[in-house]
């Protein structure tokens, strides 16, 4: 009989963080069915067999090391500096995993100490993190915190050995390869300028009146659900880019515009182009449109 394919041997080592990612992969559906799959030599929350202690003495091999949370260099974990508990076990693994956009670019933390904090491998867009010299192994799985299903998605393509094709940022393409745009349901709304005013309701366009960064993000959020229901633009809430190097932004909840353009165009969309069709899409009333927008606002 054929032997059983072996478990995949996991680290995931914590930076400076607030667990988002941790409690996000949590809520994976086929988190029962992925750890029939692998095995946590170290883990925060879930069954393992090393405390952080004892991986921090050990420092084993691995096939997959997730790293989540912000990079100090003199940030400790059980007194040993990250600086080194990292670089030692990022040399004794196959694969790299950047778990969210802190891990990824810094993220919020970055902001209260830009100088001294950064991802693992980018400090921003800038390839100036602890593992550049080693960034062919390194995915990022930006956002803040990542899709559950985003990771269970490349460990499973680790686990096949199937290659899994990086864009210019080292994430995914098959994840990261289009906007959150697409998939949006207020597509139509964005098209002929019928904007939403306020948080929560069901129709309207969130990108003028709500600074949704939609057309701007690589991410598949409205391919790939939360909690296969739902998006931040599918429950009324703009899209806060949190995929991208840039996040967070400021001004969040604002789109600035110079005489009702936008001072930034959609990815993509030739300024020429843009201006052209906005001012068409304007010069037509969608009375169907409106109407909906009407009574989702009543």
């Amino acid at each position: 009989m054929p032997s059983k394919p072996s478990k995949l041997r996991l680290i995931w080592l914590q930076g400076i963080t607030c667990n988002g990612n941790t409690h996000s992969f949590l809520n994976d559906p086929s988190l029962k069915t992925l750890m029939e799959t692998v095995e946590f030599f170290h883990h925060p929350l879930l069954p393992c067999t090393m405390s952080l202690k004892q991986l921090v003495k050990k420092l084993p091999k691995s096939d997959i090391l997730i790293f989540e949370g912000a990079y100090r260099n003199d940030f400790e974990r059980a007194g040993v500096a990250m600086e080194v508990l990292l670089r030692e076990l990022s040399q004794k693994t196959k694969h790299v995993i950047a778990m969210g956009s802190c891990a990824s670019f810094g993220g919020i933390l970055k902001e209260a100490e830009p100088d001294r904090i950064s991802g693992i491998l980018y400090d921003k867009e800038t390839m100036r993190g602890p593992l550049k010299e080693l960034a062919e192994k390194v995915i990022l799985l930006s956002g803040c915190p990542a899709h559950p299903k985003w990771l269970s998605f490349t460990i499973e393509m680790i686990r096949l050995g199937k290659k899994i094709l990086l864009d210019d940022l080292h994430r995914p393409k098959e994840l990261y390869g289009y906007l959150v745009h697409n998939g949006c349901l207020r597509n139509e709304y964005f098209e002929w300028k019928v904007d939403s005013d306020t948080f929560g309701m069901k129709e309207g366009c969130l990108f003028y009146g709500q600074g949704c960064q939609g057309p701007f993000t690589h991410g598949s959020c409205n391919k790939i659900l939360w909690n296969e229901i739902s998006s931040k633009t599918r429950s009324g809430s703009p899209c806060f880019g949190c995929t991208e190097p840039a996040f967070p932004k400021k001004d969040l909840f604002t789109t600035k515009t110079y005489m009702s353009i936008p001072a930034e165009m959609p990815l993509g969309v030739p300024k020429r182009s843009y201006l052209a069709l906005a001012g068409a899409a304007k010069s037509f009333h969608i009375k169907r449109l409106e109407e909906r927008l009407i009574d989702d606002n009543a």
